[in-house]
């Protein structure tokens, strides 16, 4: 009887914990994405469809391919990379989504034990 309890009251606390993730609404539009590199606060803005990625970064403009894998996971590539660097594949993943912003998790193709976390803000659609 205990073990009946326990699995239910495991069960009823991990759905109310269920992050929200409306990744279909973050795959198209204008986005802006600030981070922190060697202290300095950079931000970046980008457009992307269905499978094109525009970004604008430090007055510079590069074009990435954008492979989706499912509705919240995709893989980018830079088309015309100018360092080996550049043209390793990033895999991202959406972990929650929120009224115009999402949380993500992101890493080079590969290598899973460097992941970084980033929150992107949707500008417009």
């Amino acid at each position: 009887m205990r073990i009946l309890v326990f699995i239910t009251l495991l069960f009823l606390l991990s759905a109310c914990f269920t992050p929200e993730r409306n990744c279909k609404e973050f795959q198209t539009g204008n986005f802006s994405f600030t981070s922190v590199v060697l202290g300095d606060t950079l931000t970046t803005t980008f457009t992307r469809n269905d499978s094109i990625e525009i970004d604008y970064y430090l007055n510079r403009v590069d074009t990435f391919s954008v492979r989706w894998l499912n509705d919240c996971e995709c893989i980018v590539k830079k088309l015309r990379p100018l360092t080996y660097q550049d043209s390793k594949a990033v895999q991202m993943k959406i972990l929650t989504t929120d009224k115009s912003t999402y949380t993500f998790e992101y890493n080079l193709v590969g290598d899973t034990g460097n992941k970084q976390r980033g929150m992107v803000t949707k500008l417009s659609k």
